[in-house]
Protein backbone atom coordinates (compact mmCIF):
# COMPACT_ATOMS: atom_id res chain seq x y z
CA UNK A 1 0.00 0.00 0.00
CA UNK A 2 1.04 3.54 -0.12
CA UNK A 3 2.27 5.34 2.64
CA UNK A 4 0.45 8.38 3.39
CA UNK A 5 2.74 11.68 4.30
CA UNK A 6 2.08 13.32 7.43
CA UNK A 7 3.06 15.90 10.05
CA UNK A 8 2.77 16.29 13.75
CA UNK A 9 1.41 19.25 15.20
CA UNK A 10 4.47 20.76 17.12
CA UNK A 11 2.40 23.58 19.10
CA UNK A 12 0.04 20.86 20.71
CA UNK A 13 2.24 18.57 21.49
CA UNK A 14 4.07 21.96 23.23
CA UNK A 15 1.10 22.27 24.94
CA UNK A 16 0.52 19.17 26.07
CA UNK A 17 4.38 18.93 27.52
CA UNK A 18 3.55 22.06 29.21
CA UNK A 19 0.01 20.98 30.84
CA UNK A 20 1.72 17.65 32.24
CA UNK A 21 4.48 19.23 33.54
CA UNK A 22 2.57 21.75 35.11
CA UNK A 23 1.14 18.72 37.86
CA UNK A 24 4.16 18.27 39.82
CA UNK A 25 4.99 18.36 43.59
CA UNK A 26 4.45 21.59 45.06
CA UNK A 27 7.26 21.45 48.18
CA UNK A 28 9.88 20.15 45.02
CA UNK A 29 12.11 22.35 43.15
CA UNK A 30 11.57 22.07 39.49
CA UNK A 31 9.42 19.43 37.88
CA UNK A 32 8.84 16.49 40.50
CA UNK A 33 6.22 13.85 39.82
CA UNK A 34 7.49 10.37 41.33
CA UNK A 35 5.79 7.33 40.42
CA UNK A 36 3.00 6.19 43.05
CA UNK A 37 2.29 9.83 44.34
CA UNK A 38 -1.08 11.95 44.11
CA UNK A 39 0.88 14.25 41.33
CA UNK A 40 1.82 11.04 39.44
CA UNK A 41 -1.57 9.73 39.56
CA UNK A 42 -2.74 13.08 38.68
CA UNK A 43 -0.80 13.40 35.95
CA UNK A 44 -2.16 10.03 33.86
CA UNK A 45 -5.53 11.32 34.66
CA UNK A 46 -4.38 13.78 31.82
CA UNK A 47 -2.42 11.16 30.15
CA UNK A 48 -5.85 9.01 29.94
CA UNK A 49 -7.64 12.01 28.70
CA UNK A 50 -5.35 12.95 26.25
CA UNK A 51 -5.20 9.41 24.37
CA UNK A 52 -9.00 9.50 24.36
CA UNK A 53 -8.96 12.54 22.40
CA UNK A 54 -6.53 11.32 20.19
CA UNK A 55 -9.00 8.09 19.23
CA UNK A 56 -7.06 5.21 21.57
CA UNK A 57 -8.99 3.07 23.59
CA UNK A 58 -7.35 3.57 26.88
CA UNK A 59 -6.51 0.43 29.71
CA UNK A 60 -4.51 -0.36 31.90
CA UNK A 61 -3.06 -3.76 32.56
CA UNK A 62 -1.78 -5.39 36.16
CA UNK A 63 1.50 -3.29 36.25
CA UNK A 64 -0.80 -0.23 35.83
CA UNK A 65 1.07 0.41 32.57
CA UNK A 66 -1.77 2.75 31.01
CA UNK A 67 -2.27 1.55 27.13
CA UNK A 68 -3.97 3.50 24.52
CA UNK A 69 -5.05 1.22 21.76
CA UNK A 70 -5.59 2.31 17.34
CA UNK A 71 -6.70 -0.76 16.10
CA UNK A 72 -5.53 -2.06 12.92
CA UNK A 73 -7.19 -2.73 9.45
CA UNK A 74 -5.54 -6.03 9.69
CA UNK A 75 -5.64 -6.56 13.49
CA UNK A 76 -3.94 -10.26 13.15
CA UNK A 77 -0.85 -8.76 12.61
CA UNK A 78 1.76 -7.87 15.47
CA UNK A 79 0.86 -4.66 16.91
CA UNK A 80 3.77 -1.91 16.99
CA UNK A 81 4.28 -0.29 20.26
CA UNK A 82 4.94 3.41 21.14
CA UNK A 83 5.71 4.91 24.28
CA UNK A 84 7.64 6.41 27.33
CA UNK A 85 6.85 7.07 30.98
CA UNK A 86 5.64 10.52 33.01
CA UNK A 87 7.60 9.83 35.86
CA UNK A 88 10.30 12.13 36.92
CA UNK A 89 12.98 12.19 39.25
CA UNK A 90 12.92 14.84 42.63
CA UNK A 91 13.70 18.26 40.92
CA UNK A 92 13.84 16.87 37.50
CA UNK A 93 12.62 18.14 34.27
CA UNK A 94 9.85 18.61 32.09
CA UNK A 95 10.88 16.55 28.53
CA UNK A 96 12.53 12.87 30.29
CA UNK A 97 9.83 10.36 29.33
CA UNK A 98 7.38 12.95 28.85
CA UNK A 99 8.39 13.57 25.68
CA UNK A 100 8.27 10.12 24.25
CA UNK A 101 4.62 9.27 25.76
CA UNK A 102 2.86 12.57 24.48
CA UNK A 103 4.49 12.16 20.89
CA UNK A 104 3.30 8.95 20.44
CA UNK A 105 -0.44 10.08 21.43
CA UNK A 106 0.44 13.27 19.07
CA UNK A 107 0.68 10.35 16.32
CA UNK A 108 -2.79 8.92 17.30
CA UNK A 109 -4.01 12.43 17.12
CA UNK A 110 -2.69 12.86 13.39
CA UNK A 111 -4.07 9.31 12.60
CA UNK A 112 -7.58 10.19 14.17
CA UNK A 113 -7.98 13.33 12.36
CA UNK A 114 -7.14 12.43 8.69
CA UNK A 115 -9.42 9.20 8.98
CA UNK A 116 -6.51 7.13 8.95
CA UNK A 117 -6.25 3.78 10.25
CA UNK A 118 -2.72 1.94 9.69
CA UNK A 119 -2.61 -2.14 9.32
CA UNK A 120 -0.76 -2.67 12.06
CA UNK A 121 -2.45 -2.15 15.56
CA UNK A 122 -0.91 1.05 17.21
CA UNK A 123 -0.59 0.87 21.09
CA UNK A 124 0.82 3.99 23.20
CA UNK A 125 2.28 3.39 26.39
CA UNK A 126 2.93 5.19 29.40
CA UNK A 127 4.89 2.91 31.85
CA UNK A 128 4.72 2.92 35.35
CA UNK A 129 7.64 4.25 37.49
CA UNK A 130 10.49 3.81 34.41
CA UNK A 131 12.93 6.27 37.33
CA UNK A 132 14.14 4.49 40.49
CA UNK A 133 11.57 4.55 43.06
CA UNK A 134 11.79 4.05 46.94
CA UNK A 135 11.40 0.70 46.22
CA UNK A 136 14.95 0.40 44.90
CA UNK A 137 13.97 -0.66 41.65
CA UNK A 138 13.13 1.13 38.55
CA UNK A 139 11.62 0.14 34.98
CA UNK A 140 8.65 -1.24 36.65
CA UNK A 141 5.79 -1.10 34.08
CA UNK A 142 8.09 -2.99 31.77
CA UNK A 143 9.93 -5.15 33.81
CA UNK A 144 6.65 -6.69 34.24
CA UNK A 145 5.84 -6.75 30.11
CA UNK A 146 8.90 -8.84 29.90
CA UNK A 147 8.47 -11.14 32.56
CA UNK A 148 10.64 -9.64 34.79
CA UNK A 149 8.79 -8.37 37.76
CA UNK A 150 8.62 -11.49 40.14
CA UNK A 151 7.66 -11.74 43.65
CA UNK A 152 10.96 -10.82 45.36
CA UNK A 153 10.51 -7.50 43.81
CA UNK A 154 6.81 -7.05 44.43
CA UNK A 155 7.68 -7.48 48.26
CA UNK A 156 10.25 -5.15 48.33
CA UNK A 157 9.18 -1.83 50.69
CA UNK A 158 9.23 1.32 50.29
CA UNK A 159 10.38 4.13 53.68
CA UNK A 160 6.84 3.75 54.63
CA UNK A 161 6.12 0.10 54.65
CA UNK A 162 4.15 0.05 51.25
CA UNK A 163 5.46 -2.98 49.48
CA UNK A 164 5.50 -2.43 45.42
CA UNK A 165 2.66 -4.79 45.09
CA UNK A 166 0.22 -2.84 47.46
CA UNK A 167 1.95 0.72 45.01
CA UNK A 168 0.99 -0.65 41.96
CA UNK A 169 -2.71 -1.90 43.21
CA UNK A 170 -3.17 1.81 44.60
CA UNK A 171 -2.40 2.75 41.00
CA UNK A 172 -4.69 0.91 39.34
CA UNK A 173 -2.71 -2.14 38.34
CA UNK A 174 -3.04 -5.56 39.89
CA UNK A 175 -0.23 -7.55 41.71
CA UNK A 176 -1.99 -10.55 42.46
CA UNK A 177 -2.25 -11.10 38.70
CA UNK A 178 1.07 -9.81 37.18
CA UNK A 179 1.34 -12.11 34.90
CA UNK A 180 -1.42 -10.74 32.74
CA UNK A 181 1.01 -8.36 32.37
CA UNK A 182 3.48 -10.17 30.62
CA UNK A 183 3.90 -9.94 26.42
CA UNK A 184 4.70 -13.10 24.68
CA UNK A 185 8.13 -13.22 23.12
CA UNK A 186 6.97 -12.27 19.05
CA UNK A 187 3.40 -10.78 20.38
CA UNK A 188 4.38 -7.22 19.24
CA UNK A 189 6.23 -5.93 16.05
CA UNK A 190 8.57 -4.00 17.74
CA UNK A 191 8.41 -1.08 20.46
CA UNK A 192 9.73 2.71 19.29
CA UNK A 193 10.85 5.43 21.71
CA UNK A 194 11.33 9.05 21.03
CA UNK A 195 13.90 10.80 23.97
CA UNK A 196 15.69 13.34 24.77
CA UNK A 197 19.48 12.93 24.20
CA UNK A 198 20.30 13.73 27.96
CA UNK A 199 23.95 14.26 27.22
CA UNK A 200 25.80 16.77 24.66
CA UNK A 201 26.74 15.13 21.98
CA UNK A 202 24.22 15.86 20.00
CA UNK A 203 24.46 19.65 20.62
CA UNK A 204 28.62 19.52 20.24
CA UNK A 205 27.69 18.08 16.94
CA UNK A 206 25.85 20.12 15.79
CA UNK A 207 22.79 17.17 14.90
CA UNK A 208 19.13 17.69 15.60
CA UNK A 209 18.54 13.84 14.97
CA UNK A 210 20.16 10.56 16.54
CA UNK A 211 19.23 6.84 15.69
CA UNK A 212 20.20 4.93 18.67
CA UNK A 213 22.19 2.07 18.10
CA UNK A 214 22.87 0.80 21.43
CA UNK A 215 21.83 1.50 24.96
CA UNK A 216 23.89 0.81 28.15
CA UNK A 217 23.17 -1.69 30.85
CA UNK A 218 22.50 -0.99 34.50
CA UNK A 219 23.47 -3.18 37.33
CA UNK A 220 22.18 -1.96 41.04
CA UNK A 221 23.42 -2.78 43.80
CA UNK A 222 22.14 -2.10 47.93
CA UNK A 223 25.31 -2.57 50.16
CA UNK A 224 25.00 -2.29 54.16
CA UNK A 225 27.90 -1.46 56.28
CA UNK A 226 27.10 -2.43 60.23
CA UNK A 227 28.84 -0.82 62.64
CA UNK A 228 27.86 0.59 66.19
CA UNK A 229 26.23 3.90 67.47
CA UNK A 230 28.33 5.71 69.49
CA UNK A 231 28.32 8.94 71.00
CA UNK A 232 30.28 11.41 68.94
CA UNK A 233 32.07 13.68 71.64
CA UNK A 234 33.13 10.30 73.83
CA UNK A 235 34.14 8.04 71.42
CA UNK A 236 37.65 8.18 70.81
CA UNK A 237 38.66 7.78 67.17
CA UNK A 238 40.40 4.69 67.32
CA UNK A 239 37.57 2.69 69.35
CA UNK A 240 35.26 4.08 66.68
CA UNK A 241 33.12 0.86 64.27
CA UNK A 242 32.05 4.03 62.38
CA UNK A 243 29.59 2.28 59.21
CA UNK A 244 29.46 5.80 57.30
CA UNK A 245 33.28 6.35 57.20
CA UNK A 246 33.30 2.97 55.68
CA UNK A 247 30.21 3.74 52.89
CA UNK A 248 32.76 6.52 52.51
CA UNK A 249 35.44 4.73 51.32
CA UNK A 250 33.51 2.19 49.16
CA UNK A 251 32.04 5.08 47.50
CA UNK A 252 35.65 6.95 46.51
CA UNK A 253 36.74 2.90 45.49
CA UNK A 254 33.43 2.56 42.58
CA UNK A 255 34.88 6.15 41.36
CA UNK A 256 38.24 4.79 40.86
CA UNK A 257 37.43 1.41 39.84
CA UNK A 258 34.88 2.62 37.05
CA UNK A 259 37.58 6.03 36.22
CA UNK A 260 40.02 3.14 35.77
CA UNK A 261 37.60 1.23 33.43
CA UNK A 262 37.19 3.70 30.01
CA UNK A 263 33.78 4.03 29.12
CA UNK A 264 31.88 2.60 32.45
CA UNK A 265 30.15 4.81 34.82
CA UNK A 266 29.84 4.30 38.62
CA UNK A 267 27.30 6.32 40.79
CA UNK A 268 26.48 5.80 44.28
CA UNK A 269 23.11 8.52 44.41
CA UNK A 270 21.51 7.83 47.49
CA UNK A 271 23.10 6.90 51.16
CA UNK A 272 20.81 6.31 53.90
CA UNK A 273 22.92 6.78 57.51
CA UNK A 274 21.37 5.12 60.91
CA UNK A 275 20.75 6.93 62.90
CA UNK A 276 21.75 10.01 61.06
CA UNK A 277 22.14 12.33 64.02
CA UNK A 278 24.67 14.73 63.81
CA UNK A 279 26.37 13.93 67.26
CA UNK A 280 26.44 10.07 67.07
CA UNK A 281 28.80 7.99 65.18
CA UNK A 282 26.79 5.87 62.22
CA UNK A 283 25.90 2.40 63.21
CA UNK A 284 24.75 1.83 60.19
CA UNK A 285 25.22 3.07 56.58
CA UNK A 286 23.46 1.55 53.04
CA UNK A 287 24.67 2.23 50.00
CA UNK A 288 22.47 2.38 46.50
CA UNK A 289 25.14 1.94 43.55
CA UNK A 290 25.03 0.96 40.23
CA UNK A 291 27.43 0.55 37.41
CA UNK A 292 26.57 1.19 33.59
CA UNK A 293 28.24 -0.10 30.35
CA UNK A 294 27.73 -1.36 27.30
CA UNK A 295 29.90 -3.86 27.79
CA UNK A 296 28.14 -6.72 29.67
CA UNK A 297 31.46 -8.60 30.70
CA UNK A 298 32.60 -4.91 32.22
CA UNK A 299 29.40 -4.65 33.99
CA UNK A 300 30.23 -7.91 35.65
CA UNK A 301 34.00 -7.36 36.04
CA UNK A 302 33.22 -3.86 38.07
CA UNK A 303 30.66 -5.12 40.12
CA UNK A 304 32.72 -8.08 41.38
CA UNK A 305 35.62 -5.55 42.19
CA UNK A 306 33.54 -3.31 44.09
CA UNK A 307 31.99 -6.23 46.18
CA UNK A 308 35.61 -7.45 46.86
CA UNK A 309 36.67 -3.82 47.56
CA UNK A 310 33.92 -3.45 50.02
CA UNK A 311 34.73 -7.22 51.54
CA UNK A 312 38.21 -5.20 52.17
CA UNK A 313 36.75 -2.71 53.71
CA UNK A 314 34.55 -3.84 56.12
CA UNK A 315 37.49 -6.67 57.59
CA UNK A 316 39.74 -3.72 57.47
CA UNK A 317 37.44 -1.53 59.77
CA UNK A 318 35.66 -4.60 62.01
CA UNK A 319 31.97 -3.64 60.18
CA UNK A 320 29.56 -6.07 58.91
CA UNK A 321 28.37 -6.19 55.68
CA UNK A 322 25.44 -7.20 53.56
CA UNK A 323 24.68 -6.83 49.42
CA UNK A 324 22.04 -7.59 47.47
CA UNK A 325 21.57 -7.25 43.58
CA UNK A 326 18.28 -4.80 43.28
CA UNK A 327 18.40 -5.26 39.52
CA UNK A 328 20.41 -6.06 36.56
CA UNK A 329 19.34 -4.95 32.93
CA UNK A 330 21.70 -6.03 30.33
CA UNK A 331 22.79 -3.84 27.29
CA UNK A 332 20.89 -3.49 24.39
CA UNK A 333 21.56 -3.38 20.94
CA UNK A 334 18.75 -1.80 18.41
CA UNK A 335 17.23 -4.33 16.18
CA UNK A 336 18.80 -3.41 13.04
CA UNK A 337 15.33 -3.11 10.47
CA UNK A 338 13.72 -0.67 13.17
CA UNK A 339 17.17 0.94 13.50
CA UNK A 340 17.14 1.32 9.44
CA UNK A 341 13.49 2.33 9.49
CA UNK A 342 14.30 4.92 12.40
CA UNK A 343 17.70 6.33 10.24
CA UNK A 344 15.51 6.19 7.18
CA UNK A 345 12.68 8.66 8.63
CA UNK A 346 15.56 10.99 10.22
CA UNK A 347 17.44 11.46 7.41
CA UNK A 348 13.86 11.91 5.17
CA UNK A 349 13.35 15.32 7.21
CA UNK A 350 17.27 16.45 8.07
CA UNK A 351 20.62 15.52 6.60
CA UNK A 352 22.05 16.27 10.36
CA UNK A 353 21.86 13.05 11.62
CA UNK A 354 24.02 10.81 13.69
CA UNK A 355 23.97 7.11 14.98
CA UNK A 356 24.65 7.64 18.65
CA UNK A 357 24.55 5.07 22.15
CA UNK A 358 22.56 5.93 24.72
CA UNK A 359 24.53 6.12 28.09
CA UNK A 360 20.71 6.22 30.59
CA UNK A 361 18.84 3.49 30.81
CA UNK A 362 15.24 3.16 29.23
CA UNK A 363 11.76 1.25 29.21
CA UNK A 364 13.18 -0.13 25.94
CA UNK A 365 16.15 -1.70 27.83
CA UNK A 366 13.39 -4.13 28.91
CA UNK A 367 11.29 -4.36 25.79
CA UNK A 368 14.38 -6.04 24.00
CA UNK A 369 13.50 -9.02 26.02
CA UNK A 370 10.51 -9.47 24.17
CA UNK A 371 10.42 -7.61 21.25
CA UNK A 372 12.73 -5.49 18.15
CA UNK A 373 13.70 -2.08 19.98
CA UNK A 374 14.36 1.24 18.49
CA UNK A 375 14.90 4.60 19.75
CA UNK A 376 15.04 8.59 18.52
CA UNK A 377 16.99 11.15 20.04
CA UNK A 378 16.67 14.87 20.39
CA UNK A 379 19.09 17.24 21.49
CA UNK A 380 18.73 18.88 24.96
CA UNK A 381 20.71 21.89 26.01
CA UNK A 382 24.09 21.31 27.25
CA UNK A 383 23.17 17.38 27.59
CA UNK A 384 21.57 18.54 31.11
CA UNK A 385 18.84 15.95 32.55
CA UNK A 386 17.00 14.77 35.49
CA UNK A 387 17.44 18.66 36.54
CA UNK A 388 15.52 21.81 36.29
CA UNK A 389 17.47 22.99 33.52
CA UNK A 390 16.33 19.90 31.44
CA UNK A 391 15.51 21.89 28.15
CA UNK A 392 14.53 20.86 24.50
CA UNK A 393 13.63 23.23 21.70
CA UNK A 394 9.70 23.15 20.19
CA UNK A 395 11.43 22.81 16.83
CA UNK A 396 13.81 19.53 18.00
CA UNK A 397 10.56 18.34 20.04
CA UNK A 398 8.93 18.53 16.82
CA UNK A 399 11.51 17.55 14.13
CA UNK A 400 12.14 14.30 16.45
CA UNK A 401 8.35 13.68 16.68
CA UNK A 402 8.22 13.71 12.77
CA UNK A 403 10.60 11.28 12.76
CA UNK A 404 8.94 9.04 14.84
CA UNK A 405 6.05 9.45 13.14
CA UNK A 406 7.56 8.82 9.56
CA UNK A 407 8.99 5.27 11.13
CA UNK A 408 5.51 4.32 12.76
CA UNK A 409 3.88 4.85 9.44
CA UNK A 410 6.90 2.64 7.79
CA UNK A 411 6.30 0.08 10.23
CA UNK A 412 2.59 -0.07 10.73
CA UNK A 413 1.94 -0.05 7.15
CA UNK A 414 3.91 -2.66 5.57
Amino acid sequence: MSIPYFKPNTERLWRNIEALAEIREADFGGWTRRAFTPRYAEGRLLVRRLMEEAGLAVRRDAAANLLGEMTGTLPDLPPLLVGSHTDTVPNGGRFDGIAGVLAGIEIAGVFSENRYRPERTLLVADFTAEEPTDFGISTVGSKAMAGGLGPDMLALKDPSGRTLAEALDEAGGDAGRIAEARVPAGSLRGALELHIEQGPVLEKAGKLLGAVTGIVGIKRMLVSFEGRADHAGTTPMDARIDALTGGAEAILSLEGLCRKAGNAVGTVGKITVLPNAANVVAGGAELNAEVRSLDPREIEQLTDAFSRACGEIARRRGLGLTERTLSHTKPVAADPGLLEAVRRSCLARTDRVIDITSGAGHDMNQMALVCPVGMVFIPCREGRSHAPEEWCEPEHLGLGAAALLGAVLGLTGE
